[in-house]
């Protein structure tokens, strides 16, 4: 088998780690740790936790943010042969996966910044403030996030 062969699955296969790792990250973070560490931890060791969590999480998140249009686009235009040759549900994916993308780098470069800032400074208040702001905007990377993969598992198969 050509070597070329391998690259469609291994480019379909990093584009889906990708999104598990973000969206279940996500997913992970917003149903699970926050609910238990608001009920178990002070202001304090909350903050300090959310800030070892993110620093390592959105460590993956910028790598995710990286595959997904690479693989993507390469599997578009190497695979299919272009943006025209492909049903409306990548059209969708990619609308979406953007604006997911713009409301991360604006999280990792406004509230969690600040966030980091004021735990430098021991300003638990102010990093409590910009943790939630870091949760509204997961919360709706989150829920776009689980459009988009409904939209790429499944609307595909709907003959729109």
């Amino acid at each position: 088998m050509d070597i070329q062969a391998y690259y469609l699955p291994a480019a379909v296969a990093a584009h889906l780690l990708s999104a598990v790792i973000w969206v279940g990250g996500m997913f992970f973070a917003y149903t699970s740790l926050r609910p238990a560490a608001a009920k178990l931890l002070e202001v304090q060791q909350r903050t300090k936790l959310w800030r070892k969590c993110l620093i390592t999480f959105f460590t993956w998140v910028w790598i995710s943010i990286i595959v997904l249009p690479v693989t993507g686009y390469w599997i578009i235009y190497a695979h299919y042969g272009g943006m025209a040759r492909v049903g409306w549900h990548i059209h969708i994916m990619q609308v979406i996966g953007i604006i997911m993308i713009m409301i991360f780098l604006h999280m990792f470069f406004a509230p969690f910044r600040q966030l980091l800032k004021a735990l430098k400074h021991e300003n638990f208040q102010t990093a409590a403030d910009q943790l939630a702001k870091i949760r509204r905007f997961m919360g709706i990377n989150l829920v776009l996030g689980i459009v988009v993969l409904v939209v790429a598992g499944g609307m595909r198969y709907l003959a729109i």
